[in-house]
């Protein structure tokens, strides 16, 4: 357990998001609109800038539909710095957000990094929606202060946010993570460290199903879609959804779900075969959709 005494949430004053892609962009911009200062951090000068060109698209649009205001924009804007330096990053944070890809051993080797530059009282948590907690946390001296904090995407909308506790977690660890998804406008669930977590089991198994049944030939992708949001109040199908999450992220986590829940996560032969031709979903242009300029165009 952790001898370390982490911040309380109002002695929180800076975050760093490591990863300036989908997930971590959206992750900072959070942060920042929270009033921290926050760190947007990834491995070159193109992909922080693109990550901080998407944070401004987002504010820009929130204020044309009147849910932001342009002071709070250009104060979000104003809090936010750049790094392509992980121990700048991380060195004066009082909170640590991984956003990397899914994959452990980078992961693995992000949060070594962050253990050495970090302020010994940081909170450390890593946005996988699958991976082990614990194995993350094993990379680190002090396994205690780390938690999962899984995000959804869009992250300046979805309002969710999994905070996961492995068995080291400190208690205090669970609690600020919980604290600084509530600042962040988020509303926190606590679950175990188990393959898949709570959501990522539960909508990838939907999400398996009905793509076995689009291969079985049972109904058309928009007609499977339109059943789950008429006939279970869906707010999207999931078929659509696993073109906004990447229908790569989908087979990844597939594969480890299958291999560590069984069968019946196994991916589809249709899924792996869309993978293989670059149907990516919708940041390829091409899913079980078409995609143009960020919008469904049909299938």
């Amino acid at each position: 357990m952790s001898d370390t005494r982490l911040p309380t949430v109002d002695e929180v004053r800076a975050v760093a998001v490591l990863g300036a892609g989908t997930m971590g962009h959206g992750i900072a911009q959070v942060a920042a609109m929270a009033g921290w200062d926050a760190v947007l951090y990834d491995i070159d000068d193109g992909a922080v800038a693109a990550g901080r060109d998407r944070i401004a698209q987002n504010l820009d649009k929130g204020v044309a539909r009147g849910k932001v205001t342009a002071e709070a924009r250009d104060q979000t804007l104003g809090r936010l710095r750049l790094s392509t330096d992980v121990a700048d990053a991380v060195s004066a944070a009082d909170v640590v957000i991984e956003a990397a890809p899914e994959r452990l051993d980078l992961k693995r080797e992000i949060f070594t990094a962050v253990d050495r530059a970090a302020p010994a009282h940081a909170l450390l948590a890593s946005n996988t929606s699958s991976l082990s907690v614990a194995e993350i946390a094993a990379a680190v001296a002090d396994p205690g202060r780390v938690v999962g904090m899984h995000f959804f995407n869009p992250v300046h909308i979805m309002k969710l946010i999994e905070v996961v506790a492995h068995d080291g977690s400190a208690p205090a660890a669970v609690e600020l993570a919980r604290a600084v998804g509530e600042r962040m406008g988020k509303t926190p669930i606590t679950v175990k460290d188990s393959p898949g977590f709570a959501s990522s089991r539960l909508g990838l198994i939907i999400g398996l199903e009905a793509i076995r049944m689009l291969e079985q030939g049972v109904a058309s992708a928009a007609d499977i879609d339109t059943a789950m949001k008429l006939g279970y109040g869906y707010p999207m199908g999931p078929l659509e959804l696993g073109d906004l999450v990447g229908l790569d992220v989908r087979l990844g986590i597939s594969e480890y779900l299958s291999k560590e829940l069984g069968a019946r996560f196994e991916p589809p032969a249709l899924l792996r075969q869309m993978v293989d031709e670059g149907k990516l979903g919708k940041k390829s242009g091409q899913g079980f959709y078409r995609w143009q300029d960020g919008k469904k165009q049909g299938s």
